[in-house]
């Protein structure tokens, strides 16, 4: 756990100004990520808790784009100030570049902490050349640092216009451009067959991608470009709370409209370009953006303008060491699948260990499997409400 510690600041609270709403939503994301990642089996999951096996989009697909677009909206709240005119000066680019290489090489570490420990525990060569490079906070830092270049170089019409041209440039690209041995517009249903997975094949080469046979990763690197625009789209947010002159509940009614109107134009592209987070498709861009819209929209009128605050508090202290929740969660998740309990035929994981022991006896299958995950939660908010009340923030 030190290894990562040590490259974060430990900010102590000094109460600065802060869109609570947009922490609170962070905390929702954070907590949702745990709740689906962390089930007692993999074998029994209750539906909304699944990811769509190919084409469409559950519950849970919705988590990481809302951690996209809440990236997009504190971009925001921090580098809106900077314009073309108003040039940012080179200590703002260097704490991009570092902010950047830091959440990159802290999903490498993950990756490699998984084959280290199965090098330990599970007697499996230990061979870097299998490194997954590419990952979900990969993913983050490759969008934070090319929506940041955006957003301070260019004015907010040609913003709008690179988000287009990624959109529309990335559907016409997958439709009409061939892929060696498959033709053109082959959206299978294992993603080998998509311009995605041949360019890191070619790039990146199979032995380095989630899932090397047959050779596809739904964290590629041409599909990032549209995970991009899911930062943009919460950039253009956060400029629009920060910009915005209205009364607050116009600010809420603009929300809503906003988002409804990325609903539907999502909904209906999706049957030329169908919803799918695996390829990251810009109909998936459009339609997860809506529901962030939407429930930052929620959030904002209940905390914002209702004042209603003290039913947030759990969320709150869950999504403002978001990123120390990620890591360390991702951590203790490697060891306990990694490591083994028990010799011969009865041995287990620990982690199948402590689900088969502790919780499928007396709540079942089903409901022990998701009170797991609901106890994983609960040690995890102990953590942070430990770390809330000694006012210690990780951020990068």
């Amino acid at each position: 756990m030190n290894l990562f510690l040590c490259w974060f600041m430990i900010h102590l609270a000094t109460n600065p100004a802060r869109l609570l709403s947009l922490d609170v939503f962070r905390g929702i994301a954070i907590t949702a990520m745990i709740l689906v990642n962390n089930p007692g089996s993999w074998d029994y999951i209750y539906p909304p808790l699944k990811h769509a096996k190919w084409h469409g989009c559950t519950p849970t697909d919705l988590i990481f784009p809302f951690f996209l677009f809440i990236v997009g909206v504190a971009m925001a709240l921090s580098l809106s100030k900077y314009t073309p005119e108003n040039r940012p000066t080179k200590i703002v680019y260097q704490r991009i570049i570092q902010r950047t290489l830091i959440l990159f090489f802290l999903g490498l570490f993950l990756a490699l902490l998984s084959l280290t420990l199965d090098a330990l525990f599970n007697s499996k060569p230990f061979d870097i050349s299998t490194l997954r490079i590419m990952g979900v906070l990969q993913r983050i830092a490759l969008c934070y640092f090319f929506a940041s270049l955006i957003v301070l170089n260019f004015s907010q019409k040609k913003q709008w216009l690179i988000a287009a041209i990624i959109l529309i440039g990335y559907w016409l690209a997958l439709q009409f451009i061939p892929v060696p041995g498959y033709g053109t517009g082959n959206l299978s249903a294992n993603g080998e067959s998509t311009l995605i997975a041949y360019l890191d094949r070619l790039i990146l080469t199979p032995k380095h991608l989630l899932k090397p046979n047959p050779g596809f990763d739904p964290e590629g690197l041409l599909s990032t470009l549209t995970a991009l625009v899911n930062v943009l789209i919460g950039y253009f947010t956060g400029s629009y709370l920060k910009q915005n002159t209205q009364p607050q509940n116009q600010t809420c009614i603009q929300l809503i409209i906003t988002g409804l109107s990325c609903l539907i134009i999502g909904h209906l592209w999706s049957y030329l370009f169908p919803l799918n987070k695996q390829l990251w498709t810009s109909s998936y861009v459009l339609y997860t953006s809506g529901w962030a819209l939407l429930l930052l929209a929620a959030l904002y009128y209940i905390i914002e303008i209702r004042n209603a605050r003290k039913w947030a508090k759990f969320f709150e202290i869950m999504g403002l060491n978001a990123i120390f929740l990620f890591v360390g969660s991702g951590i203790v998740a490697r060891f306990l699948i990694k490591t083994h309990i028990g010799t011969g035929e009865k041995t287990a994981t620990t982690y199948t260990w402590i689900y088969q022991n502790l919780f499928l006896p007396w709540a079942g299958p089903l409901n022990g499997s998701l009170l797991f995950a609901l106890c994983t939660i609960i040690f995890w908010f102990i953590i942070l409400y430990f770390m809330y009340q000694k006012k210690w923030f990780f951020k990068i």
